[in-house]
């Protein structure tokens, strides 16, 4: 069995996905608000009501404090002259080779939140899918990409 890679991702994107997970909180609780204000308005029982009140608190508890520092801790990469090795995943790791014959390019993108904490997601796409590794330095997600963009072309013109 092949060890678990060793880059990490920034620490800072924990920052960023407890951002994240503020505003889906934000979206979250202004559709229960309006379920909880329908049930007031149609006299349905008080439980419905609270039942989706009691839900959304777990759900922006664990979106917020609980699951940024998991996702973090399980977030890892390396890249070897062959492939890319990712691994994420908080309760089913997930594992995954990119062969860098397969690479047809490389990008990095960067939303607003992302911007203000100077971060980048590296996105590498194959003929099949596309991979992307999150939360990046934005130095380092460009000498990532570049790198990768170097040992993809290499291995095309071996082929």
């Amino acid at each position: 069995m092949r060890y678990p890679p060793n880059q990490r991702i920034a620490s800072s994107a924990i920052k960023v996905w407890k951002i994240h997970g503020l505003i889906y909180s934000i979206i979250l609780m202004l559709i229960t608000t309006g379920l909880f204000i329908t049930a007031w308005l149609f006299e349905w029982s008080y439980w419905f009501g609270g039942l989706s009140l009691s839900l959304t608190v777990v759900i922006i508890l664990l979106s917020i404090i609980l699951i940024p520092p998991l996702r973090w801790r399980r977030w890892r990469y390396q890249l070897y002259d062959q492939e890319i090795y990712i691994q994420h995943g908080m309760i089913i790791v997930k594992r995954t080779l990119v062969p860098m014959v397969r690479v047809q390019h490389v990008d990095t993108k960067q939303g607003p939140i992302l911007k203000k904490f100077n971060l980048a997601n590296l996105e590498v796409t194959t003929a099949a899918t596309t991979h992307e590794i999150p939360a990046l330095s934005e130095t380092e997600a460009e000498q990532l990409r570049d790198q990768i963009s170097i040992l993809a072309r290499v291995e095309q013109d071996d082929i």
